[in-house]
């Protein structure tokens, strides 16, 4: 018994030593390698800064929606709600958020709207959304700004990312760059 008590406190104390400064060390010193010193990525437009990498709100019916935040897009404290699909409360809000996009895309039914649309991530931080949640906000925003539907499909296209090494995830977008590249259209 003595001797796996040692073993054990050897043991912590190697992977502390290990995790809390070897390894800390290491991905400190790797970032300085990478696009702006491992800050994330900023996009500068205007006298406005923003990071591509955070999930931001956009409510106005000229932009496509972000995938909705149990935080409020507090990057200082992302989370989720913690909350299943059986909690009454959690039921509540996801019928009060499909009810607020119905409001404003009247012509989608219920079954239509991606959940990720209706529902928060688990961080609460997501930028990104499907292609799918992309063009089923696409007559809102041609109507409201005045274009043809076409321009925004393209917009769509040239900005969706495709899956990590071709294979993992589905398609997607960032929601600030489309949104972004929707102002500077005239």
């Amino acid at each position: 018994m003595k001797s796996n008590l040692f073993i054990s406190i050897r043991l912590t104390i190697v992977f502390a030593l290990f995790f809390c400064i070897f390894y800390t060390s290491l991905i400190l010193i790797a970032s300085t390698f990478v696009p702006n010193k491992g800050k994330g990525s900023v996009v500068i437009d205007g006298n406005r800064v923003f990071f591509q990498e955070i999930g931001q709100s956009f409510t106005y019916d000229k932009y496509f929606n972000s995938r909705p935040s149990a935080v409020g897009y507090n990057a200082a404290g992302s989370g989720g709600s913690n909350k299943g699909p059986s909690n009454p409360q959690y039921l509540n809000e996801v019928k009060a958020r499909i009810d607020s996009f119905r409001i404003h895309n009247p012509d989608v039914h219920n079954e239509a709207i991606p959940s990720e649309l209706v529902t928060a991530s688990g961080s609460g931080l997501d930028p990104d959304i499907s292609i799918q949640a992309a063009m089923i906000q696409v007559k809102r925003i041609a109507k409201v700004r005045h274009i043809s539907e076409d321009a925004i499909v393209r917009i769509i296209e040239h900005y969706a990312e495709k899956p990590l090494f071709g294979i993992f995830g589905p398609r997607k977008l960032n929601v600030l760059k489309i949104n972004l590249a929707l102002d500077k259209l005239k």
